[in-house]
């Protein structure tokens, strides 16, 4: 597993928030971190990528309204991402037991994270000596090199040694725990990305009455067991009803007009 280990940490420390090599965080923070990509290049990496894209779209869904203003995370995704979703898939327990290790992983990373951003503040601090020295290379060491060296780092170690040591124990592990375990981590499981949902509908819905749209997508994936493909046409039919049919704005400085009771 040391060639898998190496991948999957070399690719957490490219999909870092704060590395700048695949097109700065276009590439890597909002593509290859994203659960659903790292699943499948996961996956890939592991030789199960099925299981990876899965287990992926399972924790995607619990992150996907998470947003990180700042740079302030409530979990760290990255790490989410890979090592969570590697020893997922080591695991073999599972999606819904899958998504419970990422966010038990996913929040202790913060702790990583934030140890990160305090050493980078002194990394800034020895850039700022060093512009008072005139001392060009020192600026550029401090400012640019160190704290990607402390980066890669601190992303490539964790998630080398979760999956390197992961293979050989998250098995027998997972097959100790008792039997309650499982199903607690089986029930959170199931529930953590229907709080995702709920969390995203909460910020994109401005008025109550939109949520039928989303109870008509339930109803046909559940009861009429449509497939994605038959869904994204009947939502496309609904959004175009919408939009076609919605009362138009009064233009500016167009009084209102009055019904009978206002005239009244």
């Amino acid at each position: 597993m040391v060639f898998e280990a190496t991948l999957i940490g070399i690719l957490c420390y490219l999909g870092a928030l704060s590395t700048p090599w695949l097109l700065g965080v276009t590439g890597g923070w909002y593509l290859i971190t994203r659960p659903l990509v790292s699943g499948m290049l996961v996956g890939l990496i592991l030789g199960d990528m099925q299981t990876g894209i899965i287990i992926g779209v399972a924790v995607q869904a619990v992150y996907i309204a998470m947003v990180t203003p700042g740079g302030a995370m409530p979990a760290d995704l990255n790490f989410v991402a890979f090592p969570a979703i590697a020893l997922g898939v080591l695991s073999g327990k599972g999606p819904e037991v899958a998504v419970a290790l990422a966010a038990t992983i996913g929040i202790a990373g913060t702790v990583l994270f934030n140890a990160m951003l305090v050493l980078n503040s002194w990394w800034n601090h020895r850039a700022d000596l060093a512009l008072e020295r005139d001392d060009e290379r020192g600026v550029y060491l401090n400012s640019a090199i160190w704290p990607q060296v402390t980066n890669f780092f601190m992303r490539f170690i964790p998630t080398f040694i979760a999956v390197y040591f992961g293979a050989q124990y998250i098995n027998a592990f997972m097959d100790s725990l008792p039997q309650i375990v499982l199903s607690v981590m089986n029930v959170l499981g199931g529930i953590l990305p229907a709080v995702g949902i709920a969390i995203l509908l909460k910020q994109i819905i401005k008025n109550n009455s939109m949520l039928i749209y989303f109870l008509v997508g339930f109803i046909c994936i559940v009861f009429l067991k449509l497939n994605m493909v038959a869904l994204v046409i009947v939502g496309s039919l609904l959004a175009l009803i919408h939009y076609n049919y919605k009362p138009e704005p009064a233009p500016a400085g167009t009084a209102k007009p009055l019904d009978d009771e206002d005239e009244f």
